[in-house]
């Protein structure tokens, strides 16, 4: 009865009722089984105005109804009738049953089960209750249930407050305090809600509108506990920071947070430091006031800082249940890891989808501390430098029960966000006998003891250097420890460099260097070669010039390198050094390989970034005569069976291919491919996934092509800044890459960076409302496509001149020519291009007037956008439907679209795109009623406009004036 009333026997639905008959059998179901009088019966059916024959017409519907429900269902009794129905065969008794128990979960703090519960009990709603029953009785009963479902929806909302919820619920109480203005329950929840989500200047404009509201339709103030609300958002009341997020295992209703455990093997080795372990496995566990407490390891390179940050960890680990985070920030290596870059792989681990991973280190660092909040994880960031800024955006932000902590060579003067427990690494004789003697064996040490005495001081008392040797030792039984000792003794410039810190680390290695085979030394060697800090299979196969066919062999000499300690395996095919490993084989490389063959290595990677990335592309993006015009490659790429994989491939490699660019800049060779592979990763761009370091790439590549006079990689270079400046809505310095880069494919007769530096210079005219200017590069672009039997890019400029046409007032020719675009991608496949086309004739529709129908081509521009992994343009879409929702008199979708805009464009869309989703807020929160919170989204939007005389300022402004 929770919506339209229906019945069933069994699985099988019956059919439907009379009104009348309805009337009766809800009576009688919300009874219970309570017996009803014939006089109560009538008065349910008919009021105050029964008909004459009343009780024989109740007689005959009570018949008619008997026999649909079969025997023994619906019983006279006491001169009047009742159900006999179990109390589980009725939705409204069911709803009950959760609502009792969620009540018990949530008295026992089991919110998890409470929240379940909850939204197990409003899925039986199906629209208004009782839905056409007439009668008073029916009447009476449909305002308390519609009561009881607005109060289960408070239960769930507050619910959702405690877990942590609140930015993804300002949509949802938006629209419910648009449907029941005067509920100050949900206008309390709204107001937190915003507040908790930075949004403060909104709360305040909610209580505002509210207050007015009151006033207007009761004659009354706002309740105490509003008041109250109020006043602690004005002063900033610390009690009302949001809760830490809590975990849940109920998937329906929020995907369970994973639990990553990153930490790696547990040395079988350790030995020794006893104190030190003692007091940082205390540290780690003891309970956290307000302070977020960090533990930084420092010690010099090899002393064993990781290995007792990794003994330490795997002995407390089942004290964090909800994860651990392992991090090696590759401090002292030639390009450290970038806190972006680190954060986005946590994200990604704690259940962030890549597309929609933050642009900017802020942005993500915040996401970072939002889904640790309150959690009990172990964070180890290992091997960092020396500067605070690195780890400090890694670090968790609440207080809570946490183990950050950080392993280093040098030692911090601490952080600013926090107190610092320090521990100095060191390694004193005795303990690193102690680790010698475990390697080796106890009988084999006792028989030579002063011979392991010499090993371990020629070792420096490095644990790793101790590794090294005791290892070699250990695998050639024939030996004698005074063997080992003496072999040490004669390698003078090992020697030497023992004597002088992190060098005595590259003499150890020297000695497991020596025993590899031609085969091995030279796969060492090489895979140093690139700057990524993890080697895939196929990766690793491009730089060793191996069969790509042949998977097994190369993984079994990766292996081979991990069982001698050479590399680390991270996964089951990814693979990484020890940073000084690395420096090592970087040397040991430049002393062996000719620069040709360095250069050759780095060569086949980029080709085969360049190949995977083209047929990525080409999945995408079928007939675009790009691909054409790339420089050859000769190593070929991963196949894929379809977009989807290609482009998970693409944003799981992106860091490492755009690091492959970058380096490749150091090569003049190289810079044409170097371009080439940055244009067919730009969904790496577009999407947002790799932005900052994207920029970066083509930055080096444009400035290095210019040094070197490489007008065609430059011109590439120089256009795709453009548009990751556009896409920012950095306009001048767009406008600029975009002429500059127009010149330079002049002079390299270079028909794709023409035409789509016109195609961009005609996308900034647009940004700027120069129409005309916009459809004149437009068709400049359509010539240089055409001349160069462009397809593709002759229907992207169709549509392009079609939204320049559309705001010149042509709207039934931009219509024309959006769906003879949309026909050509549906031919061509270009599932992302297609989602443009619908797109833009959703614009031009919506000019038209034809609303119903721009807001379904909306939708399939929404699908299309989301299946191609473009939160970008998911947000835009969005922002679009705002309006549509807007001109349909639809206040309530037009907010929530406008919600939903402004939180994919937060990261992506620029001040002016997320002005521009602030201002159709705005126009939907007035219409619903509430003009103090929409003045406070027109006043953020003109802070993000600034002082700009475009028109969308001017209407902003215009609004502020017109609603003193």
């Amino acid at each position: 009865m929770l919506g339209p009333v229906r019945m069933w026997r069994g699985e099988q639905k019956l059919p439907p009722l009379s009104p009348q008959e309805q009337t009766l059998l809800c009576a009688l179901l919300l009874r219970q089984g309570r017996t009803a009088t014939a006089d109560e019966l009538v008065d349910a059916m008919w009021g105050e105005a029964p008909p004459p024959e009343a009780i024989a017409g109740l007689r005959t519907y009570v018949f008619r109804l008997r026999r649909k429900l079969g025997p023994g269902v619906l019983v006279s009794e006491s001169g009047g009738y009742a159900l006999r129905a179990e109390l589980q065969a009725l939705d409204v008794e069911v709803c009950g049953e959760y609502e009792t128990q969620a009540k018990r979960a949530r008295a026992r703090g089991d919110l998890a089960e409470a929240r379940r519960l909850l939204h197990m009990a409003l899925t039986l709603w199906e629209g208004k209750p009782l839905a056409g029953v007439p009668g008073p009785y029916a009447h009476a009963q449909r305002s308390g249930l519609e009561e009881r479902r607005l109060a289960l929806l408070e239960s769930r909302l507050e619910l959702d407050l405690e877990w942590g919820l609140h930015t993804e619920m300002v949509s949802e109480l938006t629209a419910l305090t648009a449907e029941q203005p005067l509920r100050e329950r949900l206008r309390s929840m709204l107001m937190l809600a915003l507040y908790r989500s930075g949004r403060q200047a909104e709360a305040l404009g909610v209580y505002a509108d509210t207050r007015r509201l009151l006033a207007e339709e009761l004659g009354v103030d706002p309740g105490p506990d509003l008041e109250r609300l109020y006043q602690r958002i004005l002063r900033v009341d610390p009690a009302l920071a949001a809760p830490p997020a809590v975990p849940t295992d109920s998937t329906a209703v929020r995907p369970t947070v994973p639990r990553p455990a990153q930490l790696p093997a547990r040395p079988t080795d350790f030995t020794g430091r006893r104190a030190t372990v003692d007091a940082l496995g205390e540290h780690l566990l003891r309970p956290r006031g307000t302070a977020v407490a960090i533990a930084a390891v420092h010690g010099l390179g090899g002393v064993g800082k990781t290995a007792l940050a990794v003994y330490v960890a795997q002995s407390v680990r089942e004290r964090f249940p909800d994860g651990q985070l392992y991090a090696d920030l590759l401090g002292h290596g030639p390009r450290p890891a970038e806190p972006a870059v680190v954060l986005g792989t946590f994200l990604r681990a704690l259940g962030t989808p890549p597309a929609a991973l933050p642009e900017g280190t802020q942005e993500r660092a915040a996401l970072y501390r939002s889904l640790l909040a309150g959690r009990r994880f172990l964070v180890l960031l290992d091997n960092a430098h020396s500067a605070v800024p690195e780890t400090s955006p890694l670090l968790p932000g609440a207080p809570g029960f946490f183990g950050p902590w950080v392993t280093s060579r040098a030692r911090f003067g601490g952080f600013s966000t926090a107190p610092t427990w320090s521990v100095w690494m060191s390694w004193n004789p005795p303990e690193a006998l102690d680790l010698f003697t475990r390697i080796v064996g106890p009988e084999r040490a006792a028989e030579e003891p002063e011979a392991c005495q010499g090993a371990v001081a020629a070792c420096g008392f490095l644990p790793l250097a101790i590794r090294i040797a005791a290892a070699r030792l250990a695998a050639r039984p024939a030996w004698r420890v005074t063997t080992l000792t003496g072999r040490l003794a004669d390698e003078h410039h090992r020697l030497r460099e023992l004597r002088t810190g992190d060098l005595a680390v590259e003499a150890s290695f020297a000695l497991s260097y020596g025993q590899l085979s031609p085969e091995q030394a030279r796969a060492f060697r090489l895979l140093a070669v690139p700057d990524a800090p993890r080697l895939s299979l196929s990766t690793s196969a491009a730089v060793l010039r191996r069969d790509p066919r042949d998977d097994r062999a190369t993984a079994a000499l990766l292996e081979s390198l991990v069982d001698l300690s050479m590399l680390e395996s991270t996964a089951s095919d990814r693979w990484r050094y020890h940073d000084l490993l690395r420096l090592y084989a970087r040397d040991r490389a430049e002393a062996e390989e000719t620069g040709a063959e360095r250069r050759a290595a780095l060569s086949r990677l980029l080709d085969f970034y360049l190949a995977t990335a083209t047929g990525t592309y080409a999945l995408h993006n079928p007939g675009d005569r790009l691909l054409d015009h790339l420089a050859p490659t000769t190593r070929p790429g991963l196949p894929f069976g379809d977009s989807k994989s290609a482009l998970s491939w693409l944003f799981d490699e992106g860091p490492a291919l755009l690091a492959t660019v970058q380096q490749a800049v150091d090569e003049p060779a190289l810079l044409p491919r170097a371009a080439d592979l940055l244009l067919v990763s730009q969904d790496l761009m577009e999407s947002g996934t790799c932005v900052h370091q994207y920029e970066q790439a083509a930055q080096a590549v444009a400035d290095r092509a210019g040094t070197v006079r490489d007008a065609g990689s430059e011109g590439r270079a120089r256009l795709l800044l453009g548009q990751v400046h556009h896409l920012a809505d950095r306009l001048d310095q767009a406008q600029a890459q975009a002429r500059h880069a127009l010149t330079l494919g002049r002079t390299a007769q270079d028909p794709l960076t023409q035409s789509y530096a016109l195609n961009l210079r005609g996308n900034l005219a647009t940004a700027r409302h120069r129409y005309e200017e916009a459809a004149a590069h437009y068709q400049q672009a359509m010539e240089v496509f055409r001349a160069d039997a462009n397809h593709y890019g002759e229907t992207t400029m169709l549509m392009n001149i079609a939204r320049a046409d559309l705001e010149l007032g042509r709207s039934e020719q931009a219509i024309a020519a959006c769906e003879q675009a949309i026909a050509s991608w549906q031919e061509l496949g270009a599932r992302l291009r297609l989602a443009n086309g619908h797109y833009a004739l959703a614009l031009a529709l919506h000019r038209a007037h034809r609303h119903e129908q721009a807001l379904s081509q909306l939708q399939r521009a929404l699908d299309g956008f989301e299946e191609t992994r473009q939160p970008f343009w998911q947000g835009m879409t969005h922002y679009r439907m705002a309006q549509v929702e807007l001109a349909l008199l639809r206040p309530q979708l037009a907010a929530v679209q406008a919600e939903h805009a402004l939180a994919l464009l937060n990261d992506l869309g620029g001040d002016q795109r997320r002005a521009h989703a602030l201002t159709v807020l705005g126009r939907a929160l007035e219409q619903l009623g509430q003009p103090g919170r929409a003045r406070t989204c027109w006043e953020q939007a003109l802070h993000l406009l600034g002082r700009s005389d475009i028109p969308e300022a001017d209407e902003v402004r215009a609004l502020l004036a017109a609603r003193p």
